[in-house]
């Protein structure tokens, strides 16, 4: 993170001007050409971008600086992530635009040019018909929709560098107010992202930093402000009633080809009452391999249902995913003053009982009830309900308690068999962990039931 660079244009950067000399002369003596980390194509293609954005805010790099910078995109040049695509081919890219405005000449050109083609073919296969980025990560979105602000910034700084591809570019101004209005869909009412697939609070600007952004740009968010809004491209599904807002996950787990950012989250929701988040998915700490990444990543971290101990998707090491789940029967119906959405996956059907989980969701402005269903031989199965560590959860009875904070008692009921409160831990940002708590809830005979009344 520390070869980014992104403390460039950080919040009060202006204020730290020589910090910052000091900081590239620094980098440029201990980094050779070609070698460690911070010459991996990743972190070049963010460093490159966040030196010229630097720059063009009016710190001028100095002559060794700009040569750096030069080689640099050189290297970049010739070795795009191709191999991993995604988000990594469309930081690659945005890299080589940017160098190739910031420089002039012949190899600048050829660095606009292949950056330009690049972005044709990505934003088209990146960026979803509702607005969403194909990996699902509300995190990644986040950050393809800067990416996509600072491009238009770009334009407007070098359009006549930028003429030669004035007919693509003229179509980003409305997807970019797409995206804008996919991230208000998945924003609890505190403001920021909720936690499907990887995805963290501080890796990209705030989501009110973006579209204040969006706004000085002209580009203001398309928002939708129906009560219940299906992102049907992507795959969820927001509702809102109330004082309470419910974020469901009836998605694909990325595309075929690059689920990366992936977790085994089908199916799974988070729930915010009085603006306070309640029920949440454990969210990302890491990326390092290991017993904390599995975990993370693992059905079991998130509010859904689990079967016979396996992941509803199979992720194993970092970002690897062999079968995945696929979302089945989503719809989406009102009853009196309650909306009901249902959905099932498939991504248990490798088991040997070929089980299918069905979920219902049912709210209105009282309460929320949320029904699983198992079809299909299994031999366990647990409903999990993951708390915000805000949330102290108390158990009367076994199968009833109370949700308190604050000055707000809310009522839960679970019609299973046992029910047991786990200590988990929650993660809104990379390192670290809060402690909260998680209801366990075994299905039996094919079905569980949960329920919150206020």
């Amino acid at each position: 993170n520390l070869h980014y660079f992104d403390c460039l244009n950080a919040k009060g950067a202006e204020t730290r001007e020589k910090w910052h000399r000091n900081f590239i002369s620094q980098w440029i003596a201990e980094n050779p050409p070609c070698f460690g980390v911070g010459w991996e194509p990743y972190p070049l293609s963010l460093r490159i971008t966040n030196w010229i954005k630097w720059a063009l805010a009016g710190n001028a790099l100095d002559e060794t600086a700009r040569h750096s910078l030069a080689v640099q995109v050189r290297f970049l040049a010739r070795r795009l992530e191709r191999h991993l695509l995604g988000n990594h081919l469309f930081s690659n890219a945005k890299a080589l635009v940017f160098a190739g405005c910031y420089f002039d000449g012949d190899e600048a050109t050829g660095w606009l040019r292949l950056g330009m083609q690049t972005l044709e073919n990505e934003v088209l296969e990146q960026i979803l018909e509702d607005g969403g980025h194909f990996e699902r990560s509300t995190m990644y979105h986040a950050l393809a929709y800067e990416d996509m602000l600072d491009l238009v910034n770009l334009m407007g700084a070098y359009p006549e560098r930028l003429e030669p591809w004035k007919a693509s570019l003229t179509s980003w101004p409305a997807i970019i107010s797409k995206m804008g209005g996919w991230l208000d869909t998945m924003l609890h009412p505190d403001g920021e992202i909720a936690f499907f697939n990887d995805a963290a609070i501080g890796v990209s600007p705030s989501p009110s930093r973006l579209f204040a952004y969006a706004g000085r740009l002209g580009l203001p968010p398309v928002i939708n402000d129906e009560k219940v809004v299906r992102l049907d491209q992507s795959g969820y599904i927001r509702a809102a009633l109330g004082p309470a807002v419910l974020l469901i996950d009836a998605a694909p787990v990325g595309p075929d080809h690059l689920p990366a950012h992936a977790h085994a989250d089908t199916l799974s929701f988070e729930f915010s009452l009085f603006n306070q988040r309640v029920v949440v998915n454990s969210g990302t700490s890491c990326y390092e391999l290991g017993s904390v990444r599995e975990w993370e990543r693992s059905t079991s971290a998130h509010s859904t249902l689990e079967i016979d101990g396996k992941n509803s998707s199979e992720v194993w090491a970092s970002f690897r995913v062999a079968r995945r789940a696929y979302p089945l029967d989503v719809s989406v119906k009102y009853k009196r003053d309650a909306v009901v959405i249902e959905a099932a996956h498939d991504g248990y059907q490798r088991l040997l009982g070929r089980p299918v989980h069905r979920r219902r969701w049912v709210l209105d402005e009282r309460s929320l009830e949320v029904s699983d269903f198992v079809e299909g031989r299994y031999s366990s199965a647990i409903a999990r309900v993951h708390f915000h560590p805000d949330i102290k959860l108390k158990q009367d009875g076994g199968v009833v308690g109370a949700v308190k904070w604050r000055d707000h008692t809310i009522d839960w009921q679970a019609d299973a068999k046992t029910v047991a409160i786990k200590p988990s831990y929650w993660s809104p940002e990379f390192g670290l962990q809060q402690d909260n708590v998680c209801l366990e809830i075994t299905v039996s005979k094919g079905r569980a039931n949960f329920s919150l009344r206020w």
